[in-house]
């Protein structure tokens, strides 16, 4: 009996974390996996994503997909703050960039830019349809399929099939 009262409690982001940790790592290469690595891989992607949901006291959750839109959202928002930095570190100012690796420091740039891109389109679909936002964040940052999507939404897969389609024509209409 202890076991389905403690079920339907909150359950805190530490407990959480530490139940899904593989899933977020598997997340954090999901989103990492097209982009150059640099500095930042799926571990420290995760630690970076711990600390800060760790920051936000007190966060409990009634299950844990509500955990991993937050989650996916975080993991959004912690991309798009890197792309920043980066940017913001190449622009330099005059500094002449020397790697000595040989790789191509424009392509680091043109991700950057394209993660900040993206993090703009989502913020104009947000305003324009709120729901395919979230969809899209659960799909795309959170990895999950559209019948989870639907479940976390509390609308039919239909819905969310439809909001998936409407919301990558958005996106693709605002990157190109």
């Amino acid at each position: 009996m202890p076991e389905s009262t403690s079920r339907n409690a909150p359950e805190t982001a530490d407990a959480l974390f530490d139940a899904v940790y593989a899933r977020l790592k598997a997340m954090a290469a999901r989103q990492l996996g097209a982009r150059e690595r640099g500095t930042l891989d799926t571990t420290a992607l995760v630690h970076e994503l711990y600390l800060r949901i760790g920051a936000q006291d007190e966060l409990k959750f009634s299950h844990p997909a509500q955990f991993f839109a937050y989650a996916a959202r975080a993991m959004r928002h912690l991309l798009a703050d890197r792309a920043r930095d980066h940017l913001r570190q190449c622009a330099g100012g005059g500094w002449i960039a020397v790697t000595l690796t040989g790789s191509d420091g424009r392509l680091a740039i043109d991700d950057a830019q394209s993660a900040l891109a993206l993090d703009a389109a989502l913020t104009r679909l947000e305003v324009a349809d709120t729901r395919a936002a979230r969809v899209v964040e659960l799909r795309y940052f959170a990895g999950l399929p559209l019948e989870q999507v639907a479940e976390q939404l509390g609308v039919t897969r239909r819905t969310a099939d439809r909001d998936w389609a409407f919301a990558r024509a958005f996106l693709h209409d605002a990157l190109t």
